[in-house]
């Protein structure tokens, strides 16, 4: 690498604009599931393939992950990436506004995954290069204070533009036509900005064809997990905890909607209640993440999600609720907003920046590669299997089993810490 010196000042002031703008996309898209099966008619799996698309891309890490690691202009990259995957979105705008248009055809449901997928497609490029491009330029006692930082202000945009388009969706259950291309244009503009940031020009590689980038690839991947046990053991942990959060939450979209009939409005309220928990907690959450070993730190967030799960299964025997201004309130789901803004806060921290802690700032986007890699492998099989389980068995058996997969996730993980295995 050439000569580069570290500008976190500079990062940190692009990287929150970044996540500013993007607070607004992510406020957007929190509503999509549910848009899908109210306001398109969409099957429950169907909608799972909405959800599944968002994680599933990255299994073609395998296949670019040599490629990435080689690439010198990360600048051009990411404003190509962001012209090819955002576009179609922004094709939403010609959707139909009248309901009748979705009844007798799936035209426009496969229409709308497609653009999804595209768009998801994206994730590919900008996640690795987000860990670099943060790795390089933050000292190392700093990264996940200012990173938690950049997420708090992610967060309360995000609140406030999903309460608002939950209204806008009440008023209008076609309103997501204009208002997801403007974010289509809205993260076109975010991922400009990103790529503003500096980063240190890696040396030139030698080309090589398909089938030897695909072997180091494939190589480099196996390294990593079989050379770093502590990673190894983390990203165990992360397979049983994504494995659970996969089915859960593909299955909480459906049991809002069809258990719980709530409208946009209070799936909005539920959604920015547990946010403000989340922003709340950030500072603290990033504080901690630069001093806790990541296993213990991943504890607490799966065991946040654990809790939140069980207070939302509750709902069956406890069904008592009020309506204000059109909101359900259910009151069993007050615990289960506290406890879902733990996680939100911890998991925020720990999805996106955990893998650099066992690291060093050349390797970040090999050991980020490697967890997104892991995270679209399991994505293949979990959100079709919640689906399955909830209709054939069930909202508790489907709970009981994410729960399972929760604790031995939390096991796995305190076990390799007393194990004494260092995250370096």
């Amino acid at each position: 690498m050439t000569n580069f010196i570290p500008d976190e000042r500079r990062t940190f002031k692009l990287y929150t604009i970044y996540s500013s703008i993007e607070g607004i996309v992510l406020g957007i898209l929190a509503l999509n599931e549910f848009v899908f099966l109210k306001s398109l008619h969409g099957t429950n799996y169907q909608m799972s393939l909405l959800f599944q698309f968002s994680v599933v891309v990255f299994v073609g890490l395998f296949f670019i992950h040599e490629w990435l690691k080689r690439i010198r202009n990360r600048q051009r990259l990411l404003r190509i990436t962001a012209i090819a995957t955002r576009i179609p979105v922004i094709g939403l705008l010609f959707f139909p506004v009248q309901a009748q248009s979705y009844a007798h055809t799936d035209v426009y449901h496969y229409l709308f995954l497609a653009s999804f997928f595209i768009y998801y497609l994206g994730s590919l490029v900008i996640n690795p290069t987000i860990n670099h491009l943060l790795k390089v330029n933050y000292f190392h006692k700093n990264f996940g204070k200012l990173y938690s930082y950049s997420a708090t202000v992610n967060k309360v945009i995000m609140m406030v533009t999903t309460f608002v388009y939950g209204l806008l969706l009440d008023f209008d259950n076609y309103s997501f036509t204009y208002i997801l291309s403007l974010a289509g244009l809205l993260s076109i503009m975010s991922l400009w900005i990103l790529s503003e940031i500096r980063y240190p020009v890696a040396e030139i590689l030698p080309s090589t064809s398909l089938k030897e980038s695909l072997k180091s690839s494939a190589l480099d991947m196996w390294r990593i997990v079989r050379m770093n046990k502590a990673f190894r053991d983390f990203e165990i942990g992360f397979m049983f905890y994504g494995f659970s959060f996969m089915i859960a939450v593909t299955v909480i979209a459906i049991y809002f909607y069809e258990g719980l009939d709530m409208s946009y409005s209070s799936v909005a309220f539920y959604r920015n209640a547990y946010n403000v928990i989340a922003i709340a907690l950030l500072p603290l959450a990033g504080s901690l993440m630069g001093t806790v070993d990541p296993r213990k730190f991943s504890a607490v967030t799966y065991g946040s999600i654990l809790l939140y799960i069980v207070f939302l299964g509750m709902t069956v025997w406890f069904p008592q609720h009020t309506v204000v201004y059109g909101i359900k309130l259910y009151y069993i789901l007050i615990p289960y907003i506290i406890a879902h803004g733990i996680f939100a806060a911890t998991m925020v921290l720990l999805w996106n920046i955990g893998s650099s802690y066992f690291c060093s700032a050349e390797e970040a986007v090999s050991y980020q590669s490697v967890h997104l890699f892991l995270t679209g492998f399991r994505s293949l099989f979990a959100p079709a299997a919640g689906v399955y389980f909830y209709e054939n068995y069930g909202l508790i058996i489907t709970f009981l089993i994410a729960a399972i997969s929760l604790i031995i996730a939390i096991f796995v993980n305190l076990w390799s810490v007393l194990k004494n295995r260092p995250i370096r």
